[in-house]
């Protein structure tokens, strides 16, 4: 018995419980378009591009490629997937009807026929790392070339790999390009089978992030309405268990700088209820921003439960915290608030951007705090010192603009499969 009639086997029990978790948890596009999931629904009118980017980060960070593939290439049409129903939205909001958005399909074969016949891709760009075995292999048996993009694989993650060595020895074997976000990253790809010759070190695409160009200003009105004459600092894709860490710092700052705004913006729209109810509970002044009314001065906690913003307040803030990394997540986007210039407060778990988090802490543009004690002194410190703010804000900035590439580097890999 093959390990991948196993894996087919296993995928085949848990697709229900996968269903049935969507369902639950009450995701309204999941609900909406939900036979996508099977490989039915829209399709390309003609053979086209296809990027994955599985949730909101990986949209985010596919925005630059996306916008040069249209660029490139005006007359292919694109597709854009995405596993989760926030992704999905902030898809249509980045690229509207420039391009199809729809879910990715479950990992089964019939599924996965079924989506390839409606999308007949060129190529599939996959952002990151989303190994799955069925889908692969039937890219292959129709000559679908597969890119892995910014492809990253922690050494954690490596170890798991090795435990189903046959069947992922197996996908990776079968003609597809690695482009690694570092040597390191390489190296561990290789490890559990890619074809050396085919992969590469192009970069992390996450440096090529496009700033829109109304962001400053977006941020002054925010400013503005909320917080004139205070000192705001957000904390940005928090997670449970991390957002009472969070307001303990910000007592600490608070009892230096009476009037100190936290911007709260939790990581999953699912929260933002729980996180109102708990702020409620602890006795919290707080907003919230879905209101649309302005704090009062005596607001300790603007609480962000809108989605697509989290930017913008980004260019609204003093310092950024950026979550994740106080809880055993991994970390979230450190790149959006260093392209803005400010300076950058993490947690130590960082495993899902970790090149990126170590290369803003040697260049001096971040710093690891690693509880409530120390994220409230560094917050402090960088209210007070304006000079220390402006310094680590513009070596966060240098960092992000001496790595960009990546793009370049994907789209010489991608040009010759289109033509």
């Amino acid at each position: 018995m093959s390990v991948r009639f196993l894996y087919t086997v296993i995928a085949y029990l848990l697709a229900p419980l996968f269903c049935a978790a969507l369902l639950w948890r009450g995701q309204r596009g999941s609900r909406r378009n939900f036979s996508e999931r099977f490989g039915f629904g829209s399709a390309l009118g003609e053979p086209g591009i296809w990027v994955h980017a599985v949730s909101v980060g990986e949209v985010q960070a596919a925005q630059a490629l996306v916008h040069s593939l249209l660029q490139h290439y005006p007359k292919i049409p694109l597709v854009v997937t995405t596993l989760t129903s926030t992704g999905q939205q902030r898809a249509r909001a980045l690229f509207g009807d420039k391009v199809l958005v729809r879910y990715f399909p479950l990992d089964l074969p019939g599924s996965v026929r079924r989506f390839l016949d409606r999308i007949k891709p060129r190529i599939a760009v996959i952002l990151e790392t989303e190994l799955w075995p069925n889908l692969y292999r039937e890219c292959e048996r129709r000559g679908v070339p597969l890119l892995l993009a910014s492809a990253r694989i922690s050494p954690r993650s490596v170890r798991r790999y090795r435990r189903m060595a046959g069947l992922f020895r197996d996908t990776l074997s079968r003609g597809i390009v690695v482009a690694a976000q570092g040597e390191g990253d390489a190296d561990r790809f290789r490890s559990i089978g890619s074809d050396a010759a085919r992969t590469h070190v192009t970069g992390n695409i996450k440096f090529d992030i496009t700033l829109p160009p109304d962001v400053a200003a977006r941020g002054r009105q925010l400013r503005e309405f909320h917080a004139k004459g205070h000192s705001v600092w957000v904390a940005g894709s928090t997670h449970g268990g991390e957002e009472q860490i969070v307001l303990e710092a910000h007592r600490l700052v608070r009892q230096r700088n009476a009037d100190a705004l936290l911007v709260l913006a939790p990581r999953h729209p699912n929260r933002f209820a729980e996180a109102a109810e708990w702020l409620t509970r602890e006795g919290v002044r707080f907003v919230k921003h879905s209101q649309g009314i302005p704090c009062e001065a005596r607001t300790e906690v603007l609480l962000v439960d809108t989605l697509g913003e989290l930017l913008n307040f980004y260019a609204a803030a003093d310092v950024a915290f950026v979550g994740g990394s106080l809880v055993p997540i991994g970390g979230h986007n450190l790149l959006e608030p260093a392209a803005l210039g400010l300076p950058v407060l993490t947690g130590p778990n960082n495993l899902n951007s970790e090149d990126i988090a170590r290369l803003l802490v040697e260049r001096g543009g971040a710093r690891i705090v690693h509880d409530a004690g120390e994220l409230g002194q560094n917050v402090v410190e960088l209210f007070e010192d304006a000079a220390a703010r402006a310094r680590l804000g513009a070596l966060a900035r240098a960092c992000v603009e001496d790595n960009r590439g990546a793009l370049n580097s994907l789209m010489k890999l991608i040009a010759p499969f289109i033509r």
